[in-house]
């Protein structure tokens, strides 16, 4: 169970992960960048799994992505509300089954530590949050 204030800040956090990790995704250029890095893992751990190159309405979905990723992000970091991390554990959970889905039918495996995450801060923005003992001592 959380604290208004540890939730507060557990929101936060989970919207500077993701600005840090999504950032990369904003631009054709930086995701590009990015797509070589990723690449070059895989094939340096001989990893299973298909990280294809990218055409460019795959681009613009990535950078789609990103970008909204990122807008959310930095709500969630200038006004880390309760209701925006119930809200991100919901997006979460969906990213995290449409991950699953891309690993069931041959996505690279690189996604088993996106999806590790999303589950993670999913789970922890769906724990309850404690109400303050004065707030529930008002009368109603």
């Amino acid at each position: 169970m959380w604290t208004s204030t540890q939730y507060r800040q557990l929101v936060k956090g989970s919207a500077w992960y993701d600005l840090i990790v999504m950032v990369a995704f904003v631009t054709p250029w930086s995701f590009s960048a990015l797509h070589g890095v990723l690449l070059s893992v895989s094939q340096a751990f001989n990893l299973p799994g298909e990280l294809p190159p990218f055409e460019p309405m795959h681009m613009l979905m990535a950078n789609l992505l990103g970008s909204i990723v990122c807008v959310w992000a930095v709500l969630r970091i200038r006004d880390p509300q309760q209701v925006f991390g119930r809200y991100d554990a919901v997006g979460r959970f969906l990213f995290a089954t449409w991950q699953a889905y891309a690993l069931a039918h041959g996505g690279s495996s690189l996604l088993a530590i996106f999806l590790f995450f999303e589950l993670a801060w999913g789970v922890v923005q769906v724990l309850p949050v404690r109400t303050s003992s004065r707030a529930s001592s008002l009368p109603h």
